[in-house]
């Protein structure tokens, strides 16, 4: 733990905080009122520090929480659900880089939830702004049973690598790293500035597979390969050397195009490659850094619990949520029964995976929009320290984990979940749809994300044999191009936008179809067709249609939508295209979530401040 924490978290290889970071902030934040820093220079230092400015007027700010790997104890879950409660809608938001975000906190009061969240070891240093940000893994890392091997301890030594170093935090723009185990859970390494795949050498040393230059929005590129197997005790040295080359050579006048896929555009892979390397000896020939335990035999080892805390009775889960009231502005989570599951056995086939381990399983808790309330965070620590190992995982797909379930205690999970209002099975299915922020507080957003993401999850969720007939399809929506909610890489994503009719904005959103991360290449959707908000549910029904009239035996829809022509998949929706003054409706004019005319009005957004 470094100096400064005030935490008294139990496992301390879940806390990165330093309070000193918080007292920094407080004290620039004083500076910056009494006008001795000016707006650009108080932005810059707010946004490497974890807090983002709204759209709306006035001073709310969005903060961020980096969750490393996406590993929480219960206690910092019941950490996690105070912040939420006393400084924003008594809800949080999970993301798609498994961090959790506040939305609508006061700036005056975004100290004091810097403050709690430390306590309980939490940061939020370099969890936004052109620092490097969240190092991800799969959810299921050290007990996946497919995996090469437990990628965490890397993940982690690297996250404590570059956490406070102060080249992380003085980058040209956002740099993103990301590991992956092998198997069938990834990370989505390859759309990564930095990707780190598990490797085994001929001789069984370990080793991992780095890409480096992966990225979605304005230029969806795939990470190329820079080394096919480098020894794992070597991944501080080339982590170090493609961020000294990006600090050197970034253009930071033009940071809109510039991350760090273009400057390997600009320089060709030849020159670049060339100086990763020159940068990777200069590294090594330095006090070369180390990951601080052997590569081949990590301290930290997945297993079974010594103990767990009593299973919390029902009334006792219903003192927990019973006063739970997440409030807006904003579309604000609904956690309801599951109908058509009593026995729970369609959640049982969907949300529950045998573990490595014997005897065990791993669940998944669909969170719905990645929205959890805080009667249901202290729900979950609650059940974590009965069934689990007094841990969670946050999800790329914006939802939970629990490992080190027994296997006989599936059902009574099921029960206690049910009892909350988080039993809903199909995760990442089309009933279960991942979405960025959007309009509701992003600046940079035209549509309403999340509403079309609530709608779509409400239509299909009715719908449970749609599902089954798109076994293996994702969806995620994004505000705008930037693809905060991963649509380049989903089976079917939207992308918002707008569409004019006699001067009225229309919310419509830009089709993608085919995205894909499940193979050794990265595979980005195409665009078929740019349709209106409403009409979107009936978009992914008419293409699940139409798959099921095309496909080749055996093969899923997210391999035939990768390999239709792009004319045939337009034409499969071009009627809904189609609206003009005469056919639209009121509802059209008014985005998803809103009750108002549609109005698209954005700024500048942050994530490329």
């Amino acid at each position: 733990m470094a100096d400064g924490t005030t935490s008294t978290l139990s496992n301390p290889g879940l806390s990165f905080a330093d309070s000193r970071d918080v007292d920094v902030f407080v004290e620039t934040l004083a500076r910056f009122e009494r006008g001795e820093l000016s707006a650009d220079q108080w932005r810059s230092f707010r946004l490497v520090n974890g807090t983002y400015g709204q759209r709306q007027e006035g001073d709310l700010s969005m903060v961020r929480a980096k969750i490393p790997q996406g590993a929480l104890s219960a206690d910092q879950l019941v950490a996690v659900a105070d912040v939420a409660d006393r400084f924003s809608r008594g809800f949080c938001h999970i993301t798609t880089r498994q961090n959790f975000q506040f939305h609508f906190v006061p700036l005056g009061q975004v100290g004091e939830a810097m403050h709690a969240l430390a306590r309980a070891g939490i940061t939020t240093k370099e969890a936004c702004g052109n620092a490097v940000r969240n190092v991800t893994t799969s959810p299921t890392a050290g007990v996946a049973d497919d995996e090469i091997f437990d990628v965490t301890p890397y993940a982690s030594a690297l996250t404590r690598f570059f956490l406070r170093r102060p080249i992380a935090s003085s980058l040209p723009r956002k740099f993103k790293i990301a590991f992956s185990g092998g198997g069938r859970d990834h990370s989505f390494a390859l759309v990564n500035d930095l990707g780190f795949e598990a490797r085994t050498t001929p001789e069984g040393a370990r080793a991992f597979r780095v890409t480096v230059g992966g990225g979605t929005a304005l230029m969806c590129h795939g990470g190329r390969e820079l080394f096919a197997s480098l020894p794992a005790v070597e991944i501080l040295c080339v982590a170090e050397a493609v961020a000294r080359v990006f600090h050197a050579r970034g253009d930071r006048q033009n940071r809109k195009k510039n991350r760090l896929k273009f400057l390997m555009k600009q320089l060709g892979w030849d020159t670049f490659r060339a100086l990763v390397l020159e940068a990777y000896d200069q590294v090594r020939a330095e006090e070369t850094p180390t990951l601080g335990f052997d590569p081949e035999s990590p301290p930290r080892q997945e297993s079974a619990p010594a103990s767990r805390s009593v299973a919390p009775t029902t009334s006792q889960l219903d003192a927990l949520v019973t006063f739970d009231r997440p409030r807006g502005p904003g579309i604000t989570p609904k956690f309801l029964s599951v109908l058509g599951d009593a026995e729970g056995e369609r959640f049982l086939r969907t949300n529950v995976r045998g573990q490595a381990q014997h005897g065990y399983s791993i669940v998944t808790v669909v969170v719905p929009l990645g929205d959890l309330s805080s009667g249901r965070l202290r729900a979950l620590a609650a059940l974590s320290r009965a069934f689990s190992d007094g841990t969670v995982r946050t999800s790329i797909g914006q939802n939970l984990i629990l490992r080190w379930v027994p296997n006989q205690e599936l059902r009574t999970l099921y029960s206690l979940l049910k009892r909350i209002g988080l039993a809903e099975p199909d995760p990442e299915s089309i009933a279960d749809v991942g979405s960025c922020p959007g309009a509701e507080s992003c600046k940079l957003a035209v549509t309403q994300s999340r509403g079309l993401a609530d709608l779509l999850g409400a239509r299909f969720k009715s719908n449970r044999s749609l599902v089954d007939r798109a076994a293996g399809v994702s969806i995620r929506v994004s505000g705008c191009p930037n693809g905060c909610g991963l649509h380049h890489v989903s089976t079917l994503g939207f992308q918002g936008g707008l569409r004019k009719i006699d001067g009225r904005a229309v919310p419509q959103y830009h089709v993608y179809a085919g995205g894909d991360l499940s193979g050794p290449d990265a595979k980005f959707g195409r665009i078929i067709g740019k349709v209106v908000a409403r009409r979107i549910p009936d978009v992914v029904e008419r293409l699940v249609g139409h798959y099921e009239s095309r496909r080749s035996e055996g093969e899923s829809m997210t391999q035939f939508l990768a390999r239709a022509p792009v004319a045939e998949l337009r034409s499969a929706i071009s009627d809904l295209e189609k609206l003009d003054a005469n056919s639209a409706t009121a509802d059209d004019y008014v985005d998803l979530g809103e009750s108002h005319a549609f109005t698209p009005a954005t700024t500048e957004g942050e994530c490329v401040a």
